[in-house]
């Protein structure tokens, strides 16, 4: 009997990480080809801003090397864009007319960054910061003493900033919110992680809104909604992501922000499945690499013949360091009627931390600065265990709290 045809649209870590598990599920069970529109394998996005700022090497980001996938029998293509969906004949054409013919096909296409559609976009220092090609092309431009504007004071946009300065950039955050961060931050939370980014020379103009980037041949400034210009040698856009979906979307498939799947990861056509940051699961797009990986675990049981694998969402939560500094946040970042709030600020080391409960329950958490029990506050907050005696020392980390 011949094994099921599986391909997998895109290389990078979700689609990396379903097949190690199904290497250990179900190996051999299918016949796997993976293409991938970037030409090198998987590789650790997370570490791209480490790769900036000179803290990472190439071979630092490198996750699995070509032999593995041919050692569990993956065939890897690089460098080859998906171009359309035959689902009436079950192929998958690639740019240049090749088929792939599949019985079953994962959807891993990931996100693109957003560019916005100013004036001088298309001026060639003006560039995203999303994948290992954006990492490169600001390598190279990147010099000590050139005046670089990053748009956008998320993470993306902060990691951006830090490499820069890193390597010697005079650098400035223009934000179109009043303050970083702010759909994983609190007022104070994010006003902590400014002084002390600010302490390593990144600069910030918040409530910013860009209107165009001015120069001719080259890049030479921001012109801002208030008729201020920011010099600039190099522009940034790092103001958010959108889920790769064109793809399924050309195909029929059901699209909304993402590619719309159900608990069993399945799009609306049975046979296609997608996951990580192209998916939308209950009204929900995760631009994070947890998510994915529970997202892939679960596909993987599923592909193994698991019937009863599902995946209900994700809690969402944020445990990164950004631009060198720690920054967890989980579950709720405000109180609603009726909740308690336990603050803790230590201002003169940049520490920051807000608890939420409700009903005996962890309902959310920001740790800016020192965030070493960030683990066991997700683990309450997405367990909801009753904290109980837990409740009085709570605030002072897990060592208080067990100890009492």
């Amino acid at each position: 009997m011949q094994p099921e045809r599986l391909v997998i649209v895109g290389a990078g870590m979700a689609s990396l990480k379903l097949l190690e598990e199904l290497a250990a599920a179900a190996p051999r069970r299918y016949d796997v080809t993976v293409v991938g529109a970037e030409p090198t394998p998987a590789y650790n996005r997370v570490l791209l801003s480490s790769l900036l700022a000179g803290e990472a090497s190439d071979e630092d980001l490198r996750l699995r090397g070509r032999d593995w996938y041919a050692a569990h029998g993956f065939r890897l293509l690089t460098g080859a864009p998906a171009q359309a969906i035959d689902r009436a004949g079950k192929r998958l054409i690639l740019r240049g007319g090749r088929a792939l013919a599949f019985d079953k096909l994962v959807l891993a296409t990931g996100s693109e960054a957003i560019r916005l559609p100013l004036p001088g976009a298309d001026l060639p220092q003006t560039l995203t910061f999303r994948d290992l090609y954006d990492a490169t092309r600001l390598r190279a431009l990147a010099a000590p003493g050139r005046r670089a504007l990053v748009i956008g004071g998320g993470l993306l946009g902060l990691e951006a900033a830090y490499g820069l300065v890193r390597r010697g950039c005079s650098v400035t955050v223009v934000h179109l919110a009043d303050r970083l961060m702010e759909r994983q931050l609190d007022e104070r939370g994010a006003a902590t992680l400014r002084r002390t980014l600010e302490a390593k020379g990144v600069g910030f103009a918040l409530s910013a809104s860009s209107v165009a980037i001015t120069g001719d041949a080259q890049v030479t400034g921001l012109e801002l909604a208030t008729g201020e210009r920011l010099p600039a040698d190099l522009v940034v856009m790092a103001c958010g992501v959108r889920a790769n979906a064109g793809l399924a979307k050309a195909a029929g498939l059901r699209v909304n922000r993402g590619i719309t799947v159900d608990d069993r990861l399945a799009t609306s056509d049975p046979d296609i499945f997608a996951l990580g940051e192209c998916a939308e699961h209950r009204g929900d797009v995760y631009g994070l690499v947890a998510p994915a990986y529970e997202q892939a675990r679960t596909l993987a049981r599923r592909l193994a013949g698991d019937d009863s694998a599902t995946y209900a969402g994700s809690v969402l939560s944020t445990n990164l360091k950004v631009s060198g500094v720690g920054v967890f946040s989980a579950g709720a970042i405000e109180p609603e009627d009726g909740d308690e709030t336990m603050v803790l600020a230590d201002p003169g080391h940049g520490h920051y931390r807000k608890l939420i409960v409700r009903d005996d329950r962890l309902k959310g958490a920001i740790l800016v600065g020192e965030t070493s029990d960030a683990l066991w506050y997700l683990d309450l907050i997405t367990t909801a265990t009753p904290l109980g005696p837990l409740r009085e020392d709570l605030a002072f980390g897990r060592g208080f709290a067990m100890a009492a």
